[in-house]
């Protein structure tokens, strides 16, 4: 179990970090980061359309970190709360000096 948690927390990262890269790579209204990798407003990359396609693979990867990121925030809270019921209660005995 605790493999699939460590695999879904390193896809996770991979997400946010390729989430990061596409937006810093989107042309701004005022041409920002996006000037820096060549090009104008006619110039393009990938094509015609790249901004579009950029905006709709920016959509659906940010709803996959936010379901990811919501999913990981319950496991991670179930397994801390395997960990404590693991754990052997206390029991505490009362002795002939602790009667007043």
């Amino acid at each position: 179990m605790s493999f699939l948690f460590y695999m879904f927390l390193s896809m996770f990262l991979l997400a946010s970090v390729l989430l990061c890269f596409v937006i810093l790579i989107q042309e701004a209204k005022s041409l920002g980061l996006g000037a820096s990798f060549g090009g104008d407003n006619s110039d393009s990359l990938f094509g015609t359309s790249t901004a579009e396609v950029l905006k709709r693979f920016t959509a659906y990867l940010a709803g996959t970190f936010l379901i990811s990121c919501f999913i990981l925030s319950l496991w991670s809270g179930s397994l801390g709360r395997t960990y404590n019921a693991r754990l052997a209660p206390v029991e505490v005995e009362q002795t002939a000096d602790d009667q007043i």
